[in-house]
């Protein structure tokens, strides 16, 4: 499949939802890793990013405590680092996966724990990219999206896709098709895309490309494959306010 323009793709799409991007920069000395976060009711846009180094990651805060309604599906921790593995995804299921193979089991076994969303008639997708570093080429990354097998939400269907880390190329998944009421699922295989060598112009074009209206927080990382160092940058659009 031809990779696409990562900026391109987004921009034409008023609410893919939350989304996730792996790939190995152009260069082939960098992995790259890039989070986002949308929302369309207050309770949803009353988030931050917010850094947890001690965990190697980072969490969703509420940017306004006092406005915070539910926090069960919106407050999480989005990516964290296991040793040589980076959890990418868009809920708690960053901590079943890290907890499971912190015990040497695999991140399929934590995922066929969990399920979509309760957030019916939504029924938001789970979707999670785990990347593991020390392999021949550098790393190697899987993605897996678990959704709705019906429009009753009766029952899970679990999907997973192995990549090998070519220089230039990544996929991105995300949570829905675009905006609608009930909001549609994401369909299909992750979408191949091209990203940049660059993080702040990396950094610059996905934050550009998301809707202005719907956009809430960006994370981007990018790790040198040869020192392990990672460099990340944070946009959130909201400030967030300490009681």
């Amino acid at each position: 499949m031809e990779k696409i323009n990562l900026n391109d793709y987004l921009a034409s799409n008023e609410y893919p939802g939350r989304g996730i991007a792996v790939a190995k920069a152009p260069d082939g000395r960098q992995m790259f890793i890039g989070y986002f976060i949308m929302g369309r009711s207050e309770n949803s846009r009353n988030r931050v990013f917010d850094p947890v180094p001690e965990r190697g990651g980072i969490c969703t805060m509420a940017a306004d405590p006092d406005k915070l309604e539910d926090p069960s599906l919106i407050i999480y921790n989005p990516v964290l680092t296991l040793g040589k593995t980076h959890i990418v995804t868009n809920g708690d299921q960053t901590d079943t996966v890290a907890g499971f193979m912190a015990e040497g089991k695999s991140s399929r076994d934590a995922l066929f724990t969990r399920e979509f969303e309760p957030d019916e008639p939504n029924f938001t997708p789970r979707i999670s990219g785990v990347l593991s570093f020390g392999q021949e080429d550098g790393f190697k990354y899987e993605m897996s999206i678990l959704k709705s097998a019906d429009e009753a939400g009766s029952a899970c269907s679990r999907f997973f896709y192995d990549y090998p880390a070519l220089a230039g190329k990544g996929h991105l998944i995300h949570t829905y098709e675009r905006d609608g009421n009930p909001l549609p699922t994401f369909c299909g295989e992750p979408r191949p895309v091209a990203i940049d060598d660059d993080i702040d112009a990396m950094t610059e074009a996905l934050w550009e490309s998301l809707d202005a209206d719907n956009k809430i927080s960006l994370y981007v990382a990018y790790t040198d494959l040869n020192s392990m160092k990672t460099e990340t940058r944070m946009i959130n659009k909201n400030e967030r306010k300490v009681r």
